[in-house]
């Protein structure tokens, strides 16, 4: 598998490259292309929130529990919230994803699981797309590109990464194929990947006027 650094480096990389792209030929504010770059960059680290390690993995929730508040700050405020009562909510969510999700995730998820998936991937990208509440859907739907971008960038780099290339023949290591996967072998995980995807579809239709 990459290391927890290459995927950081490649995400990285990508995220400039499409915030850069979303300033310059998108002719975005430099706001949300500076937002899209870092979302990107995060969306790369995603996949490793079922890992079993520690230090990363308190990192990752670290940042994606500072994150979540602020993408929510707008449709907090679309919804008539005062300024004290979005900071309440804000740490609460801040709270929630630090430590409820987390122990969830720690619960119910193995590495390498359904969250390493395309499914999980889009998730992730509806997820961003929820969160940021506005009226220009271009905006919402590229910052959920980015999230997306970043996430399949790990999927991708880590099946590399299952392939020895060494010699004549490629071989392949136990992981190989457990990254960019539609399906595991547990079909509870699957079968919950996929309500919750349907769901957060729905509700991403609905929210889309």
């Amino acid at each position: 598998m990459a290391s927890y650094k290459g995927h950081l480096a490649v995400s990285t990389a990508l995220g400039i490259a499409y915030g850069g792209a979303g300033f310059w030929h998108l002719h975005l504010d430099w706001g949300p292309a500076c937002l899209a770059g870092g979302l990107t960059a995060l969306g790369g680290l995603l996949p490793d929130l079922d890992s079993d390690s520690g230090v990363p993995v308190r990192e990752l929730f670290g940042v994606a529990a500072t994150v979540t508040p602020f993408l929510a700050l707008g449709r907090l405020s679309g919804h008539g919230f005062t300024t004290d009562q979005s900071l309440v909510v804000m740490a609460a969510s801040y709270l929630l994803v630090r430590y409820v999700v987390r122990f969830l995730f720690q619960r119910l998820t193995v590495h390498r699981g359904m969250f390493h998936s395309v499914p999980a991937m889009l998730i992730a990208g509806l997820g961003v797309y929820l969160l940021h509440h506005g009226p220009d859907q271009r905006t919402r739907l590229y910052l959920a590109g980015g999230t997306m971008l970043g996430f399949l960038s790990h999927l991708v780099l880590d099946e590399i990464y299952a392939v020895n290339f060494m010699g004549v023949r490629f071989k392949l290591n136990k992981y190989a194929g457990s990254a960019l996967k539609l399906f595991s072998p547990s079909w509870a995980a699957t079968l919950a990947t996929y309500i919750i995807l349907a769901g957060m579809g729905l509700a991403a239709w609905m929210d889309k006027a």
